[in-house]
């Protein structure tokens, strides 16, 4: 198999997963929306793909949870939330890596994604139902994000470990 095709193949494994994982575990939220296991996989996708096939996996597998579990309108903000999260999460873990390591590196860019699928989706939240009733999600999706974070840190090493790579 060449390097293309590993890693397209890859990239739909991922969004396949992505997708599996916002499934599986949902936590209702108190304004429509759920908490999810996701995003550890969204993560990975911003690891271990290039910028555009992160953003890709990570977007369509998070936008086609929301539309095969009823949250269609939440599906094209997730696509763009998720899709960020990966673009931050390979940005920042290569602008840091040299100077920090591996771990903190993906600790720290993994936190920046998360914020920014908080802060994405209080905006669109508060568009859809106000700013002030928006913010009762802001918790919430700040636990999803710790667990994505811990997870995907997990799951990243665990592949090195086994030497599973691009």
């Amino acid at each position: 198999m060449n390097k293309e095709t590993k890693r397209l193949v890859t990239a739909a494994l991922l969004a396949a997963l992505t997708c599996v994982a916002t499934m599986v575990i949902k936590v209702p939220s108190p304004l429509n929306g759920y908490l999810n296991l996701g995003d550890c996989i969204v993560l990975l996708a911003g690891w271990m793909l290039s910028p555009a096939l992160g953003f890709l996996s990570a977007g369509l597998g998070s936008a086609l949870a929301d539309v095969f579990s009823g949250y269609v309108t939440y599906a094209i903000p997730t696509f763009i939330i998720k899709g960020l999260m990966a673009l931050i999460a390979f940005y920042g873990f290569k602008l840091l890596n040299k100077r920090l390591g591996d771990v903190l590196s993906r600790i720290i860019s993994g936190i920046s994604a998360e914020i920014t699928m908080i802060l994405g989706y209080y905006l669109f939240e508060g568009f859809l139902y106000g700013f002030i009733p928006s913010a009762v999600n802001i918790p919430a999706n700040a636990v999803q994000g710790v667990a994505g974070l811990v997870l995907g840190v997990l799951l990243i090493k665990l592949f090195q470990r086994a030497k599973i790579s691009l």
